[in-house]
């Protein structure tokens, strides 16, 4: 509910008190009255526009105002009868510029009792569209300086009928969980060692498929940008360290990785899904992949912006998403209808979800098996606290391009870290 206006009387007492300092606004004045400082300093700005201070000679600006124009009326004999003065806040020392990249959202006004204009607040927001295009043309020159991987010689002996699929997702580089609150340390450098530690018994523990997939489920990254929050909903995240840090870790880390995994299988494709903590990281990391390995043939990197994905391998097709836009229970018609000429020269049918840290399997018979998978990483805070919990792992599964799957490997943090 708006303040009702300032009485004439109010007015004219700050008025008075204010005339009998020279028009100056003092704050033993204002304890002498009564009112705290702000209020009287509000309250002989009113009574200045209203006009009752003019006889000051000569009327001085009040606080935070400046005096825009002055007016007189003056008599048959030139004598002044009457003097205006008209007042406007103070100016900036220099106009205003938005920072880069911020456009103007709203404006906010205060306005007098007599709906003149006192102040105004301009609100700004971030160019959505200069920030697209900030980011393709940053993509655009990683693509251009970056060393590219020569081809190297593949593995020997190696299995063509059989796919290894790494199924790993919500790692969440960049998330700092405390062992007392949450069960276990998780930061930036326990977040490394651990992915490749899994990488490393894993690829060890696998069959020698001729082909790999690099299956990155999203949520890669624990937030977007240099602020610390959920891209769509803002929610406040606990952060290990500064975002320039985690996406250097995270080049670092998954680099390694393919050449490891380059080393045990012939063909590696990759995966990196679209999430909802990392939507942009995952955009760059896709193009920046594809752009490192563009000399290589045996990686390929599906660059493919959709939040859905596809990799058909013989009889057997084996579909993506991090689980943000659709449920276990609903997804299976999404990709039956998304990739209607795979799904239908193909007899085995599967899907990968992550999202909410935990395992479950819906088995459709006349479509496809939905899994959804634990994640690595351990709960933060929020989880924590929350009761969201989950044990957590990760799987090699592995496809066969005549009969399906035909076989997994269930690794632990505890099974793998030394």
């Amino acid at each position: 509910m708006a303040s009702p206006p300032l009485s004439d009387e109010l007015a004219q007492q700050a008025a008075d008190a204010c005339r009998a300092d020279g028009g100056k606004v003092l704050k033993a004045t204002a304890d002498r009255l009564g009112w705290p400082l702000p209020t009287y300093k509000s309250r002989v700005k009113v009574a200045a526009l209203r006009g009752l201070l003019l006889d000051l000679s000569p009327p001085p600006a009040m606080p935070g105002f400046r005096i825009s124009q002055r007016s007189t009326l003056k008599d048959a004999n030139g004598n002044i009868r009457q003097e205006a003065i008209q007042q406007r806040p103070e100016h900036g020392e220099d106009p205003f510029t938005p920072p880069p990249g911020q456009i103007l959202d709203k404006v906010s006004v205060l306005l007098n009792p007599e709906r003149g204009e006192i102040i105004k607040w301009e609100k700004y927001k971030t160019d959505d569209l200069a920030r697209q295009v900030a980011l393709r043309a940053a993509v655009d020159a990683l693509k251009e300086e970056l060393p590219r991987y020569e081809p190297v010689a593949p593995p020997r002996d190696v299995r063509e009928n059989l796919l290894n699929q790494y199924t790993v997702t919500d790692l969440h580089f960049g998330m700092l969980a405390w062992r007392e609150e949450s069960g276990a340390d998780y930061d930036l450098k326990i977040a490394e060692k651990l992915l490749l530690d899994w990488f490393a018994a894993a690829i060890r523990q696998s069959p020698d498929a001729a082909t790999a997939i690099l299956c990155q489920l999203g949520d890669l990254l624990h937030y977007d940008s240099h602020e610390t929050v959920t891209p769509t909903h803002r929610h406040v995240l606990d952060s290990d360290s500064r975002y320039q840090k985690m996406v250097r870790v995270v080049i670092r880390t998954m680099r390694q990785i393919v050449s490891m995994l380059l080393e045990k299988h012939e063909h590696v494709h990759v995966i990196m899904a679209d999430a909802n903590h990392d939507p942009a990281g995952g955009a760059w990391l896709r193009e920046l992949f594809a752009t490192v390995y563009e000399n290589e043939p045996r990686v390929t990197v599906d660059t493919s912006p959709s939040t859905f994905n596809v990799f058909e391998f013989g009889a057997t097709s084996l579909f993506y998403h991090h689980g943000h836009k659709r449920k276990i229970g609903s997804i299976d018609g999404v990709f039956a209808g998304k990739f209607r000429e795979i799904f239908g020269r193909t007899k085995y049918s599967y899907a990968h979800l992550g999202h909410l840290h935990s395992d479950e399997m819906k088995s459709a018979p006349t479509t496809m098996k939905v899994e959804r998978h634990e994640t690595l990483a351990a709960p933060d805070a929020f989880a924590a606290n929350g009761g969201w919990l989950s044990g957590r792992s990760a799987k090699v599964i592995t496809y066969s391009k005549r009969f399906g799957e035909v076989g997994r490997n269930i690794l632990t943090p505890e099974m793998v870290q030394s």
